[in-house]
């Protein structure tokens, strides 16, 4: 369901989180169309290749400041969706989408 039908994607993995002020970031992974490149895991210790799938996978979903810069950068070098990415990375405390961030303005660019 999209945006646009009243599904707001920055809610997914809300009910179980770390308190916002604890872990004020956070990962939507479009794991359905993950193309297993590895790259995720190549700049980030957060991912790694799960050699049953063959695909990346994140250590942890919700993460502080500490962990942002190689989680960006796992989003920017994500190769699938016509390299727009799988990995999202949230602001929890705006909701906006600060990498990959495809439109330029913040929305979460998830494609269910």
């Amino acid at each position: 369901m999209s945006d646009d039908e009243g599904f707001d994607p920055s809610s997914v993995g809300e009910t179980d989180a770390p308190p916002v002020a604890e872990k004020p970031y956070k990962l939507i992974f479009e794991a359905n169309k993950c193309i297993g490149a590895g790259k995720c895991a190549n700049v980030s210790a957060n991912w790694e290749m799960d050699l049953d799938s063959g695909m990346g996978k994140p250590v942890s979903y919700f993460f502080d400041e500490s962990e942002l810069d190689h989680n960006v950068e796992a989003a920017e070098v994500c190769p699938a969706k016509k390299d727009t990415g799988v990995i999202h990375v949230i602001d929890r405390r705006t909701n906006e989408e600060i990498a990959p961030d495809p439109h330029g303005d913040g929305t979460v660019s998830v494609d269910w």
